[in-house]
């Protein structure tokens, strides 16, 4: 179970600098302008992870910050306190309760997943097909299914409102499904760069440099 939870971690956290979305549809504008007009955010939020059965199995809050390009840092508090913080070129994965550290480069940490589409690379086209989904609890959801069949999962949807992300919800190829809900969302705050610095502390087993 916490091996599937790291899993999770690192697929969907790398939330940071997006590729312009063109020539998208009409429901696709508040996306667009949210990717176009935002360069920072600041929020907390609340992850829950059901199986197929529905059955919760993770349920954990934290912060997160994200400077664009491709900075971002995720404090997790509850139920494993853990960090992952991108300072643009390197993804660090700290585990405080097995004082492990994980790193890898920025890009080997993207490929094909969610975070294609969050975190730019190639053109998003070419690796999601994005479509407008519904309007729901006064959000515009947007729908993005990886081309790619091993990319572990099977369907995304993002809720916005008012050009804000709200919620991220993610279908793997297990049949688990991942709801993150951001509160207090700050849209363009002024962030302290050394926010997405990590030094490893001593003592704990660096893995993946």
């Amino acid at each position: 179970m916490r091996l599937h939870y790291v899993k999770t971690l690192w697929v969907l956290v790398l939330f940071s600098g997006l590729l312009p979305l063109h020539a998208l549809a009409d429901g696709m504008a508040s996306v667009k302008a949210f990717y176009e007009q935002t360069q920072s955010i600041r929020a907390d939020f609340h992850q829950v992870v059901t199986d197929k059965q529905g059955r919760k199995v993770q349920d954990v809050t934290g912060k997160m910050q994200l400077k664009r390009p491709n900075k971002f840092r995720w404090d997790y508090y509850k139920p494993y306190e853990q960090q992952i913080i991108s300072d643009g070129r390197q993804v660090w994965l700290y585990d405080m309760d097995l004082a492990q550290v994980t790193v890898r480069a920025l890009g080997d940490a993207l490929g094909t997943s969610p975070a294609a589409l969050l975190a730019g690379g190639k053109a998003i086209e070419n690796t999601f097909r994005l479509a407008n989904a519904y309007r729901k609890d006064d959000m515009d959801w947007v729908s993005a299914s990886p081309k790619a069949k091993e990319s572990g999962f099977d369907k995304i949807l993002l809720g916005f409102k008012h050009n804000k992300i709200q919620v991220m919800s993610l279908i793997d190829s297990f049949g688990h499904h991942t709801k993150i809900e951001f509160t207090d969302v700050e849209t363009n705050p002024e962030l302290d760069e050394n926010s997405f610095l990590f030094k490893p502390p001593k003592g704990v087993d660096v893995v993946g440099e």
